[in-house]
């Protein structure tokens, strides 16, 4: 079974996978740029997005059977430690004009979507956290991450930004490294991420089935991810 999978599934998917009854070749990356390979003609039985929308573009196309979600996610600031001040929340963190904020590629990447959803939310604050943002990571052009690290621990140890807006998987192995502080997002500004897969084969179906039962969703609220 052959399956593309949104990067910031990677860490969960190998235990996902050791609970599964067969094996599965997995290609990992931003999942708008992986639907467009599986429109271009690229071959998998199922395509786990970080968002509704592509799956639902598949379907619409006739190219998958059927879109199932399965997990969720909210985003959250991961901030270089010794640029915060005292008393430094989500909102003075973002609108603090020195702080050179990074995100993902909005279109190629969906955590670039929720993040411009962010800014939305936020508004007339947010037009101006908006224009100085930059996309760093997910891009077409985008530089790889580096082997073994998460993209907030490269783009600010690598001196890009001291501020990156990600996914809140990832927080848990975040605040474990030296330097870096985890920001809550508050729910009424944070979109809520809906992982869904495209069903593309009926082999592919016996896997979405296995994402949606109470062992998956173990692992994955393990992970960080919500169900």
């Amino acid at each position: 079974m052959r399956v593309l999978a949104a990067g910031s599934l990677r860490a969960v998917w190998q235990p996902l996978m050791a609970h599964f009854q067969e094996p599965v070749e997995t290609a990992f990356g931003p999942a708008g740029l992986l639907r467009e390979r599986i429109e271009a003609g690229e071959r998998c039985d199922l395509f786990a997005s970080a968002n509704r929308a592509h799956p639902q573009t598949l379907l619409a196309a006739g190219r998958a059977i059927a879109v199932v979600p399965f997990a969720s996610n909210t985003l959250c600031l991961t901030v270089r430690s010794d640029a915060l001040r005292e008393g430094d929340d989500w909102l003075s963190v973002l609108t603090r004009s020195e702080l050179r904020i990074a995100t993902s590629t909005a279109g190629a990447d969906p955590s670039g979507d929720y993040t411009q959803a962010l800014f939305t939310r936020m508004g007339e604050a947010g037009k101006a956290v908006k224009a100085r943002a930059r996309a760093r990571v997910g891009g077409r052009d985008s530089p790889p991450i580096p082997a073994g690290k998460l993209a907030a621990e490269w783009i600010i140890g690598s001196g890009q930004a001291e501020v990156f807006i990600g996914y809140a998987s990832y927080a848990q192995k975040l605040c474990q490294i030296d330097g870096l502080t985890v920001i809550d997002i508050p729910a009424p500004f944070n979109p809520r991420a809906e992982y869904a897969c495209a069903v593309m084969t009926a082999q592919g179906k016996d896997l979405a089935d296995y994402l949606v039962s109470e062992k998956a969703k173990t692992i994955l609220l393990k992970a960080g991810f919500g169900v």
